[in-house]
């Protein structure tokens, strides 16, 4: 048997992978973007149609930061006012038990 030639590389392999990995990013981000722009449009239309409208829609957006911010503060992370043990060995001589003591 003869051994064939080496086949030359070809980038193919890590465009398709930056290809696969954009497509991805694409569908990930797709939903809360139109959600977004979505959301945009139709404030923008309220507006157009009733001016009274953006004054109640940017009232309950202010409610809205105001009761996600109190939330955050209340459920925000505190440890535990105790003490871990975290079997760390201690430097030095045994501690001497009342028990079997070594020969000196």
């Amino acid at each position: 048997m003869t051994a064939s030639p080496p086949r030359p590389s070809r980038p193919w392999g890590t465009l398709g992978a930056g290809a696969a990995a954009v497509a991805a990013c694409a569908v990930c981000c797709a939903g809360p973007l139109l959600a977004v722009l979505g959301a945009i449009g139709v404030t923008s239309a309220l507006g157009a149609l009733w001016m009274p409208a953006l004054v109640v829609l940017a009232v309950a957006a202010g409610l809205g930061i105001l009761v996600v911010r109190h939330r955050r503060r209340t459920a925000s992370c505190s440890t535990a006012p105790v003490s871990a043990d975290l079997g760390m060995p201690t430097v030095g001589p045994p501690p001497e038990t009342g028990g079997s003591q070594a020969a000196r």
